[in-house]
């Protein structure tokens, strides 16, 4: 080995035998082709083609293999850990890649490839192979540290600069089975009983005694999982002085006796490895065949591990420990602008598909009356008229009829003043034609809300005196009707303003109530460079709270509406445009279920904008497509929202699971606030991922099919799509429509027994939903 890795054994070899040792530092096993047979202290590990496993330091193993077998090995010394990581003696490595709960398939993916990368470029030994082995063996590290290390044992945490304590705990481990004395063991390494009693203990934090019986202990378990062999055998093989002994002990670390701990954990029975033989029998590879080899692995390209430190999580769900909730998902009001973009064909394709997806209820227009959607009436001098000025209207209303659609229509204070008499008279008309023509059952769903902002300079009386003559006359035309106002509401003053008052004092003639709340409304985004945004943090739902507890306050408690809202940042040509927004959506939407009726969107970028086009693009609204017409985060986020049903079964701040007759449904959200201007940094954002392992109690015992949908910048999101595939020249037809069909949630599929408690692990960037449907199998 060159003095440049001297802390290396890197190595490609058939296995015949290796006889029992104590690993020295971490050991990295990968089965290339054939079998090995592992048995360390504590159990068997069986491996075939492409399985992977973890020796850690100090742990004895020995390993047989099969006649065809291919291994790589890489040793990395004790040393080059101490200096490198200084938590290294107290920790241990849980790395055997049969037996990963899902969601760590990746990096099981990326250590093969690495541990390959290694051999390749240690055999081939170019220009610079040494600073390639050391990053790549470094890059294996930071997985295993960031994601597979465990607490280690006292029987593992040894200090090996003692090379005395390392001979007698070696000794220990190999004669467990006999009998041993404190004053035998002594006597054999020229010491005093008195000076060994105290040395071991303070050495290895427990008497010699103790330390001994976990020692056996551990061995025994193998032999309780992994043979028949009676309790009583099991006892007398491991060097207990009896049964009750060993039971005793047993219960005292496990909790259980062995007979329990054995009927609970039924594992395959395996012979322990005989070899009559005191040396290894194992034969090097060339390195051309090992090239060969390698060039074979079966590394998935497509899937890349990228192991930057992340937040690390445990998410604990006990079923049995949460009583179950009903769920309530609002319906969804989607903006449109004015109805005759009803009549255009690819606004009708869009809405279908959100009815299709979503919680969809109604259709959101303003300017009901306007010349654009009634057009004025055609002078003649035709007995019964051959025109009619609801042509138009007619087929956008008996297109929501046919798909259960209502109206949800914003009368805005300005369309009324500038003509108020003609304004009421069309209304009137229309109304009139309405219940005509489609009757009182589709006409009363209607939701028609009066509209004045925040900074209104109308006079309050005048604001009451038109809205009071608005309810009277729709009222009076059809009773059940539901009409409304917008309420501004300020979240400081926790008050809405005065110029709107009058709203708490004509609450019996107030059916509902919209408001809006908008996290950007908070935030100055040219004076703030830093991070602190916790003022956005909850913003919606602490706004939902407040305008509650106001109304009920002054005994006005009515169905509330979100009729404008939007979460940090909403405007991408004010920041960059790649700030991936989806966990935000769902978790504002999933915060405020409970108290409101419904939650508004806009169809589109474009009518968006266009309704705004007489002053400058506010960002007051959430949109559902993109102008590509491609589906925007908002839209899958909200769509795993219709998904569920079902019972609540457990719920917090970054997650929900349901309970229904198929199963079981998780969602997993990673929702981040930060300065978007920041979401082009993203060495920075990758500081923002978590990783969860999650460990649910409670699932009926079973074979499960489990498919887990990835949302994210890079799975659904349709930017990163238009922005990896964009040209100075331009996009044609196929570009778009490659984009818009490839801009999805991924989807994977998994067989799984849940025998007792079911864990896995998530891997979630910045904003990410991760969706699980946990089905029964029949």
């Amino acid at each position: 080995m060159n003095d440049a890795l001297s802390d290396f054994q890197i190595a490609f070899q058939h296995i015949d035998l290796l006889v029992p040792r104590i690993n020295k530092g971490i050991q990295v096993i990968l089965v290339i082709s054939g079998e090995l047979k592992i048995e360390t202290a504590s159990r068997f590990y069986y491996m075939e083609e492409n399985d992977l496993l973890i020796i850690n330091h100090n742990q004895q193993y020995q390993v047989q293999g099969n006649e065809q077998n291919k291994v790589m090995t890489l040793s990395i010394s004790d040393s080059f850990m101490d200096h490198h990581y200084a938590d290294y003696p107290n920790q241990r490595f849980e790395c055997y890649s049969r037996e990963m709960d899902l969601g760590r398939e990746e990096m099981i993916l990326a250590l093969r490839k690495l541990l390959a990368n290694v051999m390749i470029s240690y055999y081939r030994q170019d220009e610079c192979y040494q600073i390639e082995v050391k990053s790549y063996i470094c890059q294996m590290l930071l997985i295993l540290i960031r994601n597979f290390k465990e607490e280690g044992s006292v029987i593992q945490t040894i200090d090996t600069e003692d090379r005395r304590l390392l001979q007698i705990i070696d000794y220990m481990e190999r004669n467990y089975d006999q009998m041993i004395t404190l004053e035998e063991v002594a006597k054999k390494y020229f010491l005093s009983t008195s000076y060994l009693s105290r040395y071991f203990k303070q050495k290895m934090g427990m008497g010699f005694s103790r330390y001994l019986m976990n020692i056996r202990l551990k061995h025994s378990m193998k032999d309780l999982l992994y043979t028949t062999d009676s309790i009583s055998q099991i006892a007398m093989n491991n060097g207990f002085p009896n049964t009750k002994s060993f039971s005793t002990y047993f219960k005292e670390v496990y909790g259980m006796t062995p007979h329990v701990y054995r009927d609970s954990h039924t594992v395959q029975k395996e012979d322990s490895v005989q070899s009559y033989s005191k040396v290894d029998a194992t034969n090097l590879i060339q390195s051309s065949e090992i090239l060969a080899n390698l060039s074979l692995m079966d590394v998935d390209e497509q899937k890349s591990y990228n192991p930057t430190e992340t937040k690390y999580e445990k998410l604990p769900i006990t079923l049995s420990a949460h009583e179950p909730m009903s769920l309530h998902s609002p319906n969804h009001i989607l903006i449109i602008g004015e109805i005759f973009e009803l009549l255009k064909e690819d606004v009708r394709s869009q809405i279908l598909d959100v009815k299709k997806d979503l919680q969809l209820k109604y259709i959101g227009v303003r300017h009901i009356v306007s010349n654009t959607a009634i057009p004025p009436e055609v002078e003649t001098d035709e007995v019964i008229p051959t025109t009619s000025p609801y042509f138009n209207i007619d087929s956008a209303l008996e297109f929501m009829i046919k798909h259960d659609l209502s109206l949800f229509i914003r009368v805005d204070y300005i369309d009324i003043s500038r003509d108020e008499e003609h304004y009421f008279t069309k209304i009137i008309q229309f109304i009139r034609h309405c219940l005509q023509f489609y009757g009182e059952s589709f006409v009363q769903q209607w939701h028609v809300m009066f509209y004045e902002p925040y900074y209104s300079g109308v006079e309050a009386k005048e604001l009451e005196r038109l809205y009071l003559k608005l309810y009277e006359v729709l009222k009076n035309m059809l009773p059940s009707i539901h009409v409304g106002v917008y309420m501004p509401f300020s979240f400081r003053k926790e008050k809405t303003s005065n110029h709107h008052e009058w709203q708490i004092e004509n609450g019996e003639c107030i059916d509902f109530i919209g408001y809006n709340a908008n996290q950007n409304e908070v935030i100055d985004f040219k004076e703030m460079a830093g991070m602190k945004f916790d003022i956005a943090k909850d913003y919606i739902k602490e706004k939902t709270t407040k305008l509650k507890r106001y109304l009920k306050r002054n005994h006005m408690e009515k169905p509330l509406h979100l009729v404008s809202w939007n979460t940090l940042s909403g405007n991408t040509r004010y920041t960059n445009g790649t700030f991936f927004r989806g966990a935000l959506i769902l978790k504002n939407v999933l915060d405020i279920s409970n108290d409101v009726k419904t939650v508004a969107l806009w169809i589109n970028t474009i009518v968006h904008e266009e309704a705004e086009k007489d002053q400058r693009y506010r960002m007051d609204g959430v949109e559902l497509f993109h102008y590509l017409k491609g589906k925007r985060p908002a839209y899958f986020a909200l769509m795993f929202l219709k998904r569920l049903h079902g019972e609540i079964v457990a719920q917090d701040t970054d997650y929900v699971m349901t309970r229904n007759e198929r199963g079981y449904q998780l969602i997993l959200m990673n929702g981040t606030i930060i300065n978007p201007y920041l979401s082009i940094e993203e060495t920075f954002l990758q500081k923002l991922n978590k990783e969860i392992h999650v460990t649910i109690s409670g699932i009926p015992k079973g074979d499960y099919q489990i498919r887990k949908h990835v949302f994210d910048k890079n799975n659904g999101a349709l930017y990163t799509k238009w922005w990896n595939l964009n040209s100075k020249h331009g996009m044609d037809a196929e570009i778009i429509d490659y984009i818009i069909n490839s801009s999805r949630p991924s989807l994977e599929i998994f067989d799984e027994t849940i025998e007792e408690d079911w864990s896995f692990y998530s891997y979630l960037t910045s904003n990410a939903i991760h969706y699980f449907e946990i089905r029964k199998a029949y």
